[in-house]
């Protein structure tokens, strides 16, 4: 999901008094080694909005910025590889080379991130960059790109992001593009995937990039399993045994799928994403800022929030984790925020330095460090290494 900064900052400030109950309180012991386990093992987040975030307010993520994500809060919260999302709104598919170039410029502004502060991040175009980067104590910055259409209808540019940089691909994204139907769109052009999005994901898997399956729709993800010779992701997903009906989050019968596939669905944090009641608040947010024609600063607006917004909490995250490793095991489930994409978060996972806070919640819920470690990164960079793998043997 993609907002303004403006709207992430004003909402955080509508709705920060808003507390998890008393009898919910992290226990401080659990938390203390919480705190110890994540710096000492590798997290790596699916998704994080900070590319698009800073192209259109400017910020120096060296240092602590407004929104969700920088360096001290992730060296705070063990956060090691953080996926940044080359975000391609879907407007911008309306005209020829639009997607692409603004694909182009997001990396750019990557490889910006690490050559003003090589001290703190590295690029990471394998596994094998992410754990040496671990081992010096920089943050690595893989990328992903959200959003296929910037590909455009060229065949060629999978090939081109591949060298950009790119290692993961949400096939679409709010709108039906030239490779799949989007979840969020009403208009079901090629029932699943187009003849071309097929050949995208035969030629993903032939280079190493990984198909990701978040925001498409249910027969789209259907259609890539079929096609897939690598197990693929959801990036930013969550359960829809907790949204029914929203087929935004993936259904149980979706993630034994993905399970069977040896694929990793990565549990999005945003409230809406989380909770039923965090989700129907946010449609008559929105239903009321389209009816009375408001933009999210107006005063009128922030105040609507304010009384209205209903936020998830670090449990509720929890009990898709839960679900997910009910379903299909604790091999295939994962982490991603969508730090700086959402429009409000979970009491407790404000920003990217307190993930300890759910690894308390875990740890109080009888999971084994082992557990823990393989849903803060191990699983990812597993789907990572086989994609590696399949194209190596292409």
């Amino acid at each position: 999901m993609r907002t303004s900064a403006c709207l992430l900052i004003l909402l955080a400030g509508a709705i920060a008094c808003t507390q998890p109950p008393a009898e919910r309180a992290i226990d401080p012991e659990l938390l203390q080694r919480a705190t110890l386990l994540t710096q000492d093992v590798i997290i790596a987040d699916g998704h994080i909005d900070v590319p698009y975030r800073n192209w259109r307010t400017r910020e120096d993520i060296s240092q602590t910025t407004e929104g969700h994500f920088d360096h001290p809060r992730a060296k705070a919260g063990g956060l090691d590889a953080p996926f940044m999302s080359i975000y391609v709104p879907a407007e911008r598919q309306q005209q020829p080379g639009a997607s692409k170039a603004l694909a182009d410029s997001l990396i750019d502004m990557v490889e910006g991130f690490v050559a003003s502060a090589p001290d703190k991040f590295a690029l990471a175009y394998s596994v094998a960059d992410v754990r040496e980067n671990h081992t010096k104590g920089l943050v690595s910055l893989p990328m992903g790109m959200e959003n296929g259409a910037g590909f455009e209808d060229d065949l060629a540019n999978v090939k081109h992001f591949h060298e950009r940089g790119i290692r993961y691909v949400t096939l679409a994204h709010s709108k039906v593009n030239l490779i799949s139907d989007s979840s969020y769109d009403s208009v079901r052009t090629w029932n699943g995937l187009s003849d071309f999005g097929i050949d995208v994901v035969r030629e993903m898997n032939q280079l190493g990039i990984m198909v990701d399956i978040s925001h498409v729709t249910d027969s789209a993800f259907y259609d890539v399993l079929a096609v897939t010779t690598a197990p693929v992701i959801a990036s930013h997903s969550s359960a829809r045994h907790f949204t029914p009906g929203w087929e935004r989050n993936m259904s149980d019968d979706m993630i034994r799928a993905l399970g069977d596939n040896g694929g990793v669905i990565m549990i999005n944090f945003g409230s809406m994403f989380i909770s039923e009641d965090s989700q129907k608040a946010s449609d008559k947010i929105w239903a009321y800022a389209s009816e009375h024609d408001l933009s999210f600063d107006d005063e009128e607006m922030v105040a609507y929030m304010a009384e209205n917004a209903v936020l998830s909490d670090i449990w509720d995250v929890a009990d898709h984790i839960d679900h997910v490793v009910a379903l299909v095991g604790i091999d295939h489930v994962g982490l991603g925020s969508d730090y700086d994409g959402v429009s409000w978060l979970p009491v407790g996972l404000e920003d990217v330095s307190t993930y300890p806070n759910l690894v308390a919640v875990l740890l109080e819920r009888g999971y084994s460090n082992q557990d823990i470690e393989k849903i803060l990164g191990t699983n990812l960079l597993r789907v990572w290494s086989q994609a590696e793998r399949v194209a190596r043997a292409s």
